[in-house]
């Protein structure tokens, strides 16, 4: 935890703003101390890092649902500057599905975990990956997938078909059977809801006010900044004087499915 920490703060002291804890499953973290015996849990970590400055954003990636805990979760709430974002695969609705991938969980625990989160942190923002057409994947099953997207309401997600890939353990037990044609227009039914999905995300958001990170010029256009709200949401506004790295506060005045569209706020009320 100790090179983490100084890592961390490294960066902040060399003017990075933004860190982002990074792990296959980040949030099954945990380090014992060989001479106290302390652990010190993912949880732990997170409040370590975001005490280093309350400028210093904190994100982390990848959650697997078997993993995320109430207390990364509180965490989060206690911390203003580790950010309300959260991407959490589900791959799949179907907990028949699930199990062939060896996701040690099902629709409802996933879905038990969703509601925890938003219990805590009502303005979370959720991503997700999907899978289409795993093996063996029947219309039904996938058609949980779909609901699952609906009963959810993801901001924006991930998502492919599925892919043998040698050596793996699902090309060693499982057929891949499920006819290209089929998975592709499965695909394009999920990325189509998921469409929806986001662009209701942020029509949510039209007429509220971010504190955004400026991370550089806008690729549309040098007369505008782009940068990322506490959900981890792109937004886009006029440069005025600000400069990468600057936070700002950002409100919200459109849309499109992908990016919100805003302005700058300038007010003595609004602190950084």
């Amino acid at each position: 935890i100790h090179s983490i920490v100084a890592e961390a703060q490294d960066l902040f002291s060399r003017g990075y703003r933004e860190v982002t804890l990074l792990g296959q499953n980040v949030d099954s973290y945990k380090w014992t101390h060989p001479d106290t015996l302390t652990t010190i849990s993912f949880a732990d970590l997170l409040i370590a890092v975001a005490a280093i400055n309350p400028l210093m954003r904190v994100r982390f990636s990848t959650s697997h649902p078997k993993d995320i805990t109430e207390d990364v979760i509180l965490a989060m709430k206690a911390s203003d500057n580790i950010c309300n974002y959260i991407h959490l695969p589900v791959q799949s609705g179907n907990s028949r599905v699930l199990e062939l991938m060896n996701r040690t969980y099902t629709r409802d625990w996933y879905l038990n975990r969703i509601a925890m989160i938003r219990a805590h942190i009502p303005d979370i923002g959720l991503s997700t990956d999907i899978i289409a057409g795993f093996c063996t994947e029947t219309e039904e099953e996938h058609q949980d997938t779909l609901s699952l997207m609906n009963e959810v309401g993801f901001d924006f997600g991930y998502m492919f078909f599925y892919s043998e890939r040698p050596g793996t353990p699902a090309a060693k037990r499982l057929t891949d059977d499920v006819p290209q044609l089929v998975k592709d227009r499965r695909l394009q039914e999920i990325v189509a809801l998921q469409r929806e999905h986001n662009m209701k995300s942020n029509l949510r958001d039209v007429g509220k006010t971010f504190k955004v990170l400026v991370e550089g010029p806008s690729k549309k256009s040098d007369q505008d900044y782009k940068g990322r709200n506490d959900q981890n949401k792109m937004i886009v506004f006029p440069k005025n004087t600000l400069s990468k790295g600057d936070y700002a506060w950002i409100r919200v005045h459109s849309c499109t499915s992908g990016t919100l569209l805003g302005e700058q706020v300038f007010s003595s009320e609004l602190s950084i």
